[in-house]
């Protein structure tokens, strides 16, 4: 049943929703593991109705030890691989929300300044980068890099100092203590050996297990996702000829015939340019008008590497033995469908910030993105912002991990100060 180092055995189906979401939440934490289609492999069933006394039930995960779980919660899966979903303690200097390079990079140095910090991550450690299939434009690697690669070196440097990390485990919410209890962990003492107190400008985490973290700094870096099209075959090719960075993806289509872009807006025309770089033609598709500059729009429509088709919708994105084959448009006024074939595609359709669990309470600009200052601090007190969450950010790999840096001594800046009006956290 397990194949060579899998020591998992994920069954399932293609059209299960379920199964996508066990499979993905595995390849995040990087977890190899035997995937069984059970449409392709009949006895399967057979097998399924032996461990489940006669049920058939999808996605069913059998584990090294022979037990099995029938559709088993992230949380669940996280407790069976080992993951850490629990803070060993209730108060900390800072807690950093979002396991990323932004998050990661400021948690390293956190521990080399001295600050007893956390990172809480709802997924994978590594974030947008750790499930990337190549990078290309990181300082320091000539010849490119995985993604999980990277970020498992972001995770293991973060190990080496010493930082607690905590995956698969969401923020519920951050709001002001405002100093009405005692809130305590296991050590009496801060780093510095200062005493522990609570005080009034304590932050309270709240995790989605229901755990509470005081501190008296948070960083948010839970970064922003892509949005998707949601059409049939988005999910399974992603990464396998559907992108979302043309920066990041685009130098692996050099000389390729043909490119397609979808959206209409200033990141897709951006995109677009830039992958002209790489191939013969750029396709652009966009559902309406384009929206994108004036000063965009007439340079791309007067480069004959381009040809824009406005008013359509895109119904499928079609696959060829796992790999992007073409995209299927229709057109919004006649209801015709088009085919277009190329060597890949390039969502640009916006971001969507990871803040859900901020709702209003923080300053937010018109895309939901964390508005900070100068020192990168958000409109609460002690709420300190990096990486691709922040208005403003350049949405690039490199630039998160400044991001965190900056945000980081930011935040000793403000530890110091309040040492200075204010005692630590308790522990008691």
């Amino acid at each position: 049943m397990i194949d060579g180092d899998k020591s998992l055995t994920v069954y399932g189906a293609p059209w299960c929703p379920h199964c996508k979401r066990v499979k993905r939440f595995l390849a995040s934490h990087r977890i190899p593991y035997q995937n069984v289609d059970i449409d392709e492999r009949a006895e399967a069933v057979e097998t399924l109705k032996e461990l489940q006394d006669g049920g058939q039930i999808i996605p069913t995960v059998v584990y090294a030890d022979g037990s099995h779980e029938v559709n088993p919660s992230d949380e669940a899966l996280a407790r069976r691989i080992g993951l850490t979903v629990e803070a060993a303690r209730a108060a900390y200097d800072l807690v950093i929300v979002g396991g990323g390079p932004a998050g990661l990079a400021a948690a390293i140095y956190a521990a080399r300044e001295g600050i007893d910090a956390i990172v809480v991550d709802g997924s994978a450690l590594g974030g947008q980068a750790g499930v990337s299939d190549r990078i290309d434009n990181y300082p320091g690697f000539p010849d490119g890099i995985s993604g999980a690669e990277l970020a498992e070196r972001f995770v293991a440097q973060a190990r080496r100092y010493g930082v607690e990390l905590v995956s698969a485990v969401s923020v519920a919410s951050v709001a002001p203590d405002g100093g009405d209890s005692a809130r305590t962990s296991s050590s009496p003492t801060a780093p510095n050996g200062t005493l522990r107190s609570s005080s009034d400008s304590a932050l309270v985490t709240t995790l989605g297990s229901g755990q509470e973290l005081t501190s008296h700094a948070v960083i948010v870096a839970t970064g922003s996702t892509y949005r998707r099209l949601d059409v049939p075959g988005e999910e399974d090719l992603i990464g396998a000829g559907v992108h979302f960075c043309a920066t990041c993806d685009g130098p692996f289509y050099k000389g390729a015939d043909e490119l397609v872009v979808i959206g209409g807006g200033n990141s897709a025309l951006e995109e677009g340019l830039h992958l002209s770089e790489f191939a013969k033609k750029v396709r652009v598709l966009a559902r309406s008008d384009l929206s994108a500059s004036t000063v965009l729009q007439e340079r791309v429509k007067a480069d004959p590497q381009f040809e824009i088709h406005t008013g359509v919708d895109i119904v499928e994105l079609e696959g060829d033995r796992g790999r992007f084959a073409a995209v299927v448009a229709r057109d919004r006024e006649t209801g015709e469908e088009h085919r277009y074939p190329a060597s890949a595609a390039f969502v640009f359709v916006g971001l969507e910030p990871n803040t859900g669990f901020l709702g209003d309470t923080v300053e937010q600009d018109a895309g939901g993105f964390l508005v900070t200052g100068a020192t990168m601090e958000t409109s609460m007190p002690g709420l300190f912002a990096a990486g691709d969450v922040r208005a403003g950010s350049t949405k690039q790999l490199g630039s998160a991990v400044g991001d965190g840096i900056a945000a980081l001594l930011m935040v000793r800046r403000h530890l110091e100060a309040h040492r200075h009006k204010a005692p630590a956290l308790v522990d008691v």
